[in-house]
């Protein structure tokens, strides 16, 4: 390996390790907002579709890179509207139940997308991957069932975190069907904000009436906040990370990010946990490191294509 090879490799390190610091901190950031979460979410969509079509149109300029196509616009409405339901539903959850909580139910998100993607795409999956998925199950357990009784996590906010994890799936779905015809990251990423709106705005104008437009300054500072740390900043050092580091690594960085968001939501909120939690926590991430890493290795006649844990970001990796 050549200097400048090693000198991008540990570049890309730190551009993960920005970005899941930044995705970590949303979920205190959205609560600490004291807004309805669709809101900000609707606002913070909003945010992102004038971020990046500046780049898409900076790009024209410079380079003459044509706008997306009208073919490219219907492969991503269907990962488009999935997407603006399951941002409407996490920022509204993440205001109804604990930081741990939230986070750790989305971790069962690859266990899912695993079948899933063998029943969508044929796939030949490596299967005993699973096994190491059930120590993941067990930490959720453990957190779910030893939160502490201070009333900051809800049934019903854990019901809208599983309903998360199906509108996530059905993103990441879709959006390989995209991303697998030759929609580029640029591309894609300008076409699905707004096309995200179509499903978002109507949740947000349910749930808020008229006070769609009234956020207090502390849910506008939070809209700008995710706009710009999550919705640019985050996703710019993913696609960088990607040119340079293997997917896989990529994705067992990204499962120490529900741990860390729980620090942030003890530090900026004050959000307690217990020590059986702790024991669990990592039970979730030494769990879903491990199924990761076994998913990767090659099975008899496994396709190319499809969905692979290695493909997943947190749900909450789109904020």
């Amino acid at each position: 390996m050549s200097s400048t090879e090693a000198r991008a490799k540990s570049i890309g390190f730190l551009a993960v390790g920005l970005a899941v610091v930044s995705f970590s901190i949303s979920s205190a950031a959205i609560k600490w907002s004291e807004s309805i979460g669709s809101v900000v979410a609707f606002w913070r969509m909003i945010g992102a579709v004038v971020g990046w079509w500046v780049i898409v149109l900076i790009a024209r300029k410079r380079t003459g890179r044509p706008l997306p196509s009208r073919e490219t616009w219907k492969l991503v409405l269907p990962p488009g509207l999935f997407f603006g339901l399951n941002i409407a539903i996490f920022f509204t959850a993440i205001t109804r139940t604990s930081i741990a909580h939230a986070e750790f139910i989305t971790t069962l998100t690859p266990l899912v997308l695993l079948p899933a993607g063998a029943a969508f795409f044929g796939e030949r999956p490596n299967w005993g991957a699973l096994k190491f998925g059930l120590i993941s199950v067990v930490g959720i357990a453990l957190v779910l069932a030893f939160g502490p009784t201070g009333g900051e996590a809800t049934l019903g906010g854990d019901l809208l975190m599983v309903l998360v994890i199906g509108t996530w799936t059905g993103y990441m779905l879709t959006s390989k069907r995209a991303r697998s015809r030759g929609v580029d990251v640029l591309d894609f990423m300008a076409c699905m904000m707004p096309l995200g709106l179509i499903t978002a705005g109507p949740i947000a104008a349910s749930i808020a009436g008229a006070g769609l437009f009234t956020l207090s300054a502390r849910g506008w500072f939070v809209v700008a906040l995710l706009t710009l740390v999550t919705g640019m900043l985050a996703h710019g050092c993913i696609i960088y990370a990607q040119r340079h580091l293997p997917v896989a690594t990529i994705s067992i960085i990204q499962t120490g990010q529900p741990a860390l968001s729980v620090f942030w939501g003890f530090v900026i909120l004050g959000e307690s946990v217990r020590s059986p939690q702790i024991v669990g926590m990592v039970l979730v991430v030494v769990g879903l490191s491990m199924f990761t890493w076994a998913s990767q290795r090659p099975t008899a006649a496994t396709p190319t294509s499809g969905v692979t844990p290695a493909d997943i970001a947190q749900p909450g990796s789109t904020r």
